[in-house]
């Protein structure tokens, strides 16, 4: 498939650079010839899976259109029949293919611009009639004199030459809207040689004897400046159509990368497994101490005897960096190409949610598998079709009541190796290699890079430093979190730590690392709200991706941080900081905190969860209720009723869960986090009884959007004030069938939202949602329009929707919202335009149109929003216009655009005193995508 687009990329230049010169000067034969000049555009064979196939014309090797010059005889493209790709060529994911057509399309615009040009160039171009007269001159002089005829007859070649290369040149110019110099001063000299040709017709033979010589020397010099035109000019011309045909070609590759890097594939996207699924994560930063232990694990996993490999050591010990350096090492690279998968296991996995997530990722269709010998049966097909190349299968952190998976993907297949890594040994399953704890020396460098400073002159003395180096018992997280928590701390803090650590005892135990980590979460004591948001971080499953948004909503609520999100990502960088979590931006030129994440080591969310089961059952702060299967706790099954006394409750199920939900009594539970992966899930009813609930978190970690039931129990919330909805099918009129009235942020993501916000039958949307002040809509491909109910929610403040790719317009009802202070639509790429009714957005501060290449405008009524500060435009058509009323925004400060629209707002910053111009650079980081767990 990647052929297929570079065939059609080389096709789409391949016609472009036709813009420039003509080679269509060669003399034709037969009488008449200067009637019969054909013009022809031949259209080279696309390449695609090995067969060449002619994607515009019947013909398969090339199509030659030849077309009269006189207008009336134009042929369209239109009617050339298509020919599809050949079925070889075409990839099953219907994303690459969208690609496909887009960049078809582009091509196709461009042939028929090309013929239409080609077959009209006659049709009353000034430069081209002066030349046609020149023409005709010379050839009814040649006629009648016999002084100057062999002059005239290579001036008569040369004309007939460089006509249709001329004429061309001029209608693109026309086309182009291009005003051209050079045709202007050529038409003059053109002009001056008609005038001197026609008066050698009237030369004297007695008056030629002396004057013969002036009048040649004249002609010679009118046929050495029109090949001096084609020499000089015409080579500027082409340099220059070239070069525009390169911003063009430019220009398409942003799109399409947008389009890649957005996903829009016509189906339900899952943010970030389609761009992560199995890819290979690179290893983070320069690891210590893995060099030997790399270079033995190659030669135990790549010896032709071996097909599957146990990576087992301790936690902690760096299993997973270890087997991603093996992934990335160039001779591993060379031997499997791109057959390396890399998959990320969870705790309780199953093998038909890694089959399907394999599908998933190569773009197929996911299947509906009947059992689990169904799924293996597909996944060993898939296996034996990726051939050629060996292929690798890395299976990270196994736990040892999963080893049983391990029999799922052992298949026959030639070059096959497995990779596994676990904290255990499974002597039944191939060899195993295990990856020791760093030595003294490395253990000392590792420490001491997160505990000093680069250049930074230490005051610790030696031997406390070695001491707890010694501590962290070789354990390569351990010597990170702790070096990082005695980072900038004073001398005796650092004996305190000392004393803390050598009372471990000598034996390697999983609770000496426990140990370790607990002294350095105690050295959060002093900032204990970080301390608690630590805590948090177990509300989420292992091993995902936690939403910065989905904090930002809980910390709002637990700790009363601020509600634009702030305070909360300051907490998530001390974190991030300190080890204890990794935060990754998937992109920095992004506005808002919708690409911030959160990733957890396994060990320090069990960490978390050591802290908060400290404290009795019923009185513990955060109650986190993982339920596998239907293993459920034994007060579930005998349906006690308890009462719990937490502030934060998180329940996580998987995709065999059926049981029934029992009665919970939690009335002081202000946060709510369900985490399912069903294709239905029903809301508890216990819910019901959360009467200080404030903010719920609904998050499907499956690949489907899943049916939400008991969705109008939400309505008995009477302080609900957050709802966040991740893949998940939200009822018609699912948030105005019952009065919210409390409600202020909505967040969907990977929703199917339907109508959900359409005004019901009971209530209108302002009625329903009277408090409503900010609306969240991410990556929902449903959505085609807001419904325009959406301008009576008079206090909305915020409306933000991004990655919505079949979004087509906002209604014009959304002049409504006089209190709106943001208006986000980035990535919705197929809006066109802004209505005019923005201009009644008085209060409007930030407008962000990012990666909205088919707007090309902004509305006249920009000029009524005297309050906009912002503007953020980055990825916006090359051919943006502004219009002059955007001289009326005084207090405009910053616009924020990438190169290519940088040029259009600089004729207003000398008129707007306030405004600054900031060129962002894309920066999209795509090596933290290592997948979800399956």
């Amino acid at each position: 498939m990647v052929r297929d687009c570079v065939s059609l990329v080389v096709f789409f230049l391949t016609v472009s650079s036709r813009s420039g010169i003509s080679k269509s000067g060669e003399r034709l034969p037969g009488k008449n010839k200067r009637r019969r000049r054909l013009c022809s555009i031949t259209l080279p064979a696309i390449t695609t899976g090995g067969d060449k196939t002619n994607c515009l014309f019947r013909k398969q090797q090339e199509a030659t259109l030849k077309l009269p010059k006189h207008p009336s005889n134009r042929k369209s493209l239109d009617s050339q029949p298509l020919k599809q790709p050949s079925s070889s060529s075409c990839c099953n994911c219907p994303f690459l293919s969208q690609i496909l057509r887009s960049l078809l399309q582009i091509c196709v615009t461009l042939c028929e611009r090309e013929v239409a040009m080609a077959a009209s160039f006659v049709g009353g171009a000034a430069l081209g009639a002066v030349l046609g007269e020149l023409l005709r001159a010379v050839v009814k002089v040649q006629r009648k004199t016999l002084m100057f005829k062999r002059i005239l007859e290579r001036l008569e070649s040369t004309l007939e030459d460089i006509i249709p290369t001329v004429e061309k040149m001029e209608e693109m110019d026309k086309v182009l809207d291009r005003n051209n110099g050079e045709v202007g001063k050529l038409i003059k000299v053109i002009q001056r040689g008609k005038k001197l040709v026609l008066e050698c017709s009237t030369i004297r033979w007695w008056y030629a004897c002396w004057r013969r010589p002036r009048y040649a020397d004249k002609l010679l010099g009118l046929e050495k400046s029109l090949k001096a035109f084609c020499q000089i000019v015409l080579q500027v011309e082409q340099s220059r159509d070239t070069k525009e045909t390169l911003l063009e070609v430019k220009d398409m590759h942003q799109k399409v990368k947008r389009l890649i890097l957005n996903g829009k594939s016509g189906g339900i996207i899952n943010m970030p497994a389609v761009l992560s699924g199995f890819h290979v994560p690179e290893a983070v930063g320069n690891p210590v101490g893995l060099e030997v232990p790399l270079g033995e694990l190659k030669m135990e996993v790549l010896k032709d005897e071996a097909s599957l490999v146990i990576l087992s050591a301790p936690p902690g010990c760096g299993k997973t960096t270890l087997a991603k350096l093996f992934c990335n090492d160039e001779e591993v690279q060379d031997i499997f190409k791109g057959n390396i998968f890399f998959i990320i296991l969870s705790r309780k996995p199953t093998i038909e949610g890694i089959v399907q997530r394999l599908f998933q990722h190569h773009g197929y269709k996911v299947p509906n598998f009947r059992s689990e010998e169904d799924a293996v049966l597909h996944v060993e097909k898939f296996l034996k079709n990726i051939g050629p190349d060996p292929i690798l299968l890395v299976l990270d952190d196994v736990w040892p009541d999963s080893a049983s998976l391990l029999d799922n993907f052992q298949f026959r297949i030639p070059s096959y190796k497995i990779l596994v890594t676990s904290r255990s040994v499974f002597p039944r399953y191939g060899s195993t290699y295990k990856l020791s704890p760093l030595n003294y020396s490395n253990s000392r460098t590792l420490f001491c890079n997160s505990a000093f400073l680069p250049g930074q002159d230490s005051v610790i003395p030696d031997e406390v430093v070695n001491r707890i180096v010694k501590g962290c018992k070789g354990f390569p997280l351990a010597l990170k979190v702790v070096g990082r928590s005695l980072c900038g701390e004073p001398v005796d803090i650092w004996k305190k730590r000392e004393s803390e650590l050598s009372k471990v005892g000598s034996i390697l135990e999983y609770s000496d690392l426990l140990f370790c980590l607990q002294r350095s979460l105690d050295a959060l004591d002093n900032t204990p709200i970080i301390k608690e948001c630590f805590k948090d971080l177990a509300s989420f499953p292992e091993d995902h991706l936690i939403p910065a948004t989905a904090l930002i909503d809980m910390w709002a609520e637990l700790y009363k941080l601020d509600e634009h999100g702030l305070q909360a990502v300051s907490n998530l960088h001390e974190l991030s900081s300190r080890n204890l979590a990794d935060l990754v931006v998937t992109r920095s030129d992004s506005n808002g905190y919708n690409q911030h994440f959160l990733t957890h080591h396994d060990l320090l969310r069990e960490l978390a969860i050591h802290q908060t089961n400290l404290e009795t059952f019923e009185q513990r702060e955060r109650l986190i209720l993982e339920v596998t299967g239907n293993d459920v706790p034994d007060w579930w099954v005998e349906q006690k009723q308890l009462r719990f006394h937490s502030r934060l409750m998180s329940i996580t199920t998987d995709e065999r869960f059926s049981r029934t939900w029992c009665n919970i009594q939690a009335p002081n539970v202000e946060v709510l986090v369900l985490n399912f992966r069903t294709r239905s899930y029903t809301l508890p009813e216990f819910i019901t009884g959360m009467d200080n609930l404030k903010a719920l978190v609904i998050t499907n970690h499956g690949i489907l959007p899943a049916e939400l039931t008991n969705f109008p129990l939400l309505g008995s919330l009477s302080n609900l004030k957050k709802i966040r909805l991740e893949k998940v099918s939200i009822p018609p009129c699912g948030f105005t069938s019952t009065r919210f009235e409390k409600l202020e942020k909505i967040s969907l993501v990977l929703c199917h939202i339907g109508q959900a916000l359409t005004s019901s039958s009971n209530l209108a949307i302002s009625e329903a949602l009277p408090n409503l002040m900010e609306i969240n809509v991410d990556y929902c491909n449903d959505l085609v329009e807001l419904p325009p109910e959406i301008g009576q929610l008079a206090e909305m403040k915020r409306l933000r929707i991004t990655n919505c790719h079949n979004l087509t317009a906002l209604p014009r009802e959304i002049g409504g919202l006089v209190n709106l202070e943001e208006l986000r639509i980035s990535s919705c790429i197929e809006i066109s335009e802004l209505p005019d009714s923005i201009g009644n957005l008085h209060k409007l501060s930030s407008l962000d149109i990012s990666e909205c290449a088919d707007i090309k405008r902004l509305p006249e009524q920009i000029r009524e929003l005297q309050n906009l500060r912002r503007i953020q435009m980055m990825g916006c058509s090359k051919d943006f216009e502004l219009p002059e009323s955007i001289l009326n925004l005084e207090h405009l400060e910053e616009v924020k655009c990438d190169e290519e629209t940088a040029g259009v707002w600089q004729p207003f910053v000398g008129f707007l005193e306030n405004l600054t111009i900031k060129v962002n650079k894309e920066d999209i980081n795509l090596n933290w995508l290592n997948g979800g767990r399956f």
